[in-house]
């Protein structure tokens, strides 16, 4: 995942409480995003899909600079 990085809240608190998640999928959902927007509080969020979890959306959100992952979560409410 060379380029990317994560807030200490991904790494202790999101990835404990969704072990499930792969940060290799949360790359890709950057660097291919279904559709991206800004946020509040200088913060992006990035949408794609997982084939590997049955083509479910996964929201990713990152810092400012759009490299920087602090969350991420399956999202049933978005609408391509």
């Amino acid at each position: 995942m060379p380029g990317f990085s994560f807030t200490k809240y991904f790494e202790k608190e999101v990835l404990r409480k969704r072990p499930y998640l792969k940060k290799e999928w949360c790359c890709q959902v950057i660097e291919s995003p279904l559709h991206h927007e800004k946020q509040e509080n200088n913060r992006y969020r990035f949408w794609g899909t997982v084939p590997e979890m049955g083509g479910r959306f996964l929201r990713v959100v990152t810092l400012d600079d759009k490299v920087t992952i602090h969350n991420a979560f399956f999202d049933r409410r978005f609408k391509p």
